[in-house]
């Protein structure tokens, strides 16, 4: 990346952040020995803490200082961070924006460290080490978990609808008629006089519970948690190669005939419009299961907590349960494979000392204490197993729809290419105005075309 355009970049975000409010706080710019680590998860933060207490004992002299912001704030104060000398020493990357931070020569690579140059790819779930290797093949960040998704679903709305939870276990879908997906939603589906999507009279422009809930068009995470699964299990791919394709595949029919059928349903009343959720993920599908807006939901493995802790009006907890997504035209079904590791900032003082922590992170002792707590699937398999039986033990939940993903080979990856920001900017506006309803699916070619050219673009 040029220095015009690294500048360029930067100074951008830093716009963004006074008009936030932003300020810098915090980061690697504290005492030696004390290493400053950030996460988003609030829920993640307990198991982490416990991690870093174990690190500590093990390490005399250290302390981890753990910062947790919201997902918004925290990579707005990292960006801040890189700017002002504030980042943290190491930070809980993502997929989604750590190719930028690549471009940006702002992570450090992690086999010049001594702790972390001999970090194992086979420790971890098959694929999920490979993703974060930058295309000069050095490693930027150490697996900590995944996700997958599958489908949350109201019990009460189920029996009250006459449906048997095992019927989701095989559900078919087809951008024709949406399969028999399609039937079930339209069935789970009710208006406020009480008439479903499948009965006549039913009326799509006052319906009190969809079928389907929303989590916005996907133009800021490709779909992840909307319509990924669908066009996953339609044979369709994002990118000619993954990671660090060069060539996006928008204008192929098997994505522009699946979202033409997936943002359908909003007009059949089957799910809830762009202006009923309040845009992008203003209120979740989890939010929407809890006040009665929707029946079942399509939503990722690190939301298994948030679904189950939640209540009712009286603050008994809700019967939730869980099923895999349905299997598509291509005959299987399919999972958006995503992943977070801990990165080191070029900005951290003491790198070393940072890569010990980052190597505890991805190690056996803190991948167990994180597996443990149920939250999410750690990245060692055995962890994993951990993850499994706490939530059939603790939470009377079968996770499983989430795991046989990985272990039947149904999951594709997380699209990791360069000009990522330039790509969610583009991408963003134009789902969100086919979800509208303002721009039809074809223009899905022209942000083909605009996408491609940004490969075209000097470095």
């Amino acid at each position: 990346m040029s220095v015009l355009k690294k500048a360029s970049a930067l100074a951008a975000s830093l716009v963004l952040l006074a008009g936030c409010g932003y300020g810098g706080g915090g980061g690697s710019g504290g005492s030696v020995g004390t290493i400053e680590y950030w996460l988003w998860d609030s829920g993640q933060q307990p198991g982490y803490q416990k991690c870093a207490d174990a690190f500590q004992q093990q390490n005399p002299g250290l302390k981890i200082h753990i910062s947790q912001y919201g997902w918004d704030v925290y990579w707005s104060k990292l960006t801040a961070g890189f700017i002002a000398d504030t980042a943290p020493d190491v930070f809980t990357d993502h997929l989604a924006k750590y190719a930028q931070f690549v471009d940006l020569k702002v992570l450090r690579p992690l086999d010049d460290l001594g702790p972390t140059s001999d970090v194992q790819d086979g420790d971890y779930q098959q694929g999920l080490a490979q993703l974060w290797k930058g295309q000069d093949g050095k490693r930027y960040g150490t697996p900590k978990d995944w996700d997958t998704i599958a489908m949350f679903y109201s019990g009460d709305a189920l029996k009250a609808a006459g449906v048997d939870p095992a019927q989701l276990q095989d559900l078919s879908w087809n951008p024709q008629d949406g399969g028999t997906f399609e039937k079930l939603i339209a069935h789970l589906s009710i208006d406020n006089k009480g008439v479903r999507g499948d009965q006549p009279g039913f009326d799509k422009t006052d319906v009190k519970t969809y079928g389907l809930g929303s989590d916005g068009s996907g133009g800021g995470g490709w779909g992840q948690t909307q319509w990924s699964a669908f066009t996953g299990s339609a044979g369709w791919q994002p990118t000619d190669k993954n990671p660090w394709g060069s060539h996006f595949n928008l204008d192929q029919p098997a994505f522009q005939d699946t979202l033409k059928w997936y943002f359908g349903l909003a007009q059949k009343g089957y799910m809830p419009s762009f202006a009923e959720i309040g845009g992008n993920n203003a209120v979740g599908p989890d939010k929407q299961i809890q006040s009665g807006i929707a029946a079942l939901a399509l939503s990722g493995s690190w939301m298994i907590s948030t679904f189950t802790n939640l209540t009712d009006a009286n603050g008994k907890k809700l019967n939730i349960g869980l099923a895999p997504t349905p299997i598509g035209p291509s005959g299987k079904r399919a999972s958006m494979f995503n992943g977070l590791a801990d990165s080191i900032t070029t900005l951290s003082k003491q790198p070393e000392n940072a890569a010990k922590w980052v190597k505890f992170l991805s190690g056996e002792q803190c991948q167990d204490i994180i597996g443990e707590s149920g939250v999410v699937f750690p990245a060692r398999p055995a962890a994993t197993d951990l993850a499994i039986a706490y939530n059939k033990d603790k939470r009377n939940l079968d996770v499983t729809p989430f795991t046989d993903q990985v272990k039947q080979g149904t999951t594709f990856l997380f699209p990791v290419t360069t000009n990522a920001a330039d790509i969610t900017a583009l991408m963003q506006p134009r789902l969100d105005s086919v979800y509208i309803g303002s721009s039809p699916v074809s223009s899905m070619t022209g942000l083909n075309t605009q996408l491609n050219d940004l490969f075209k673009v000097a470095q």
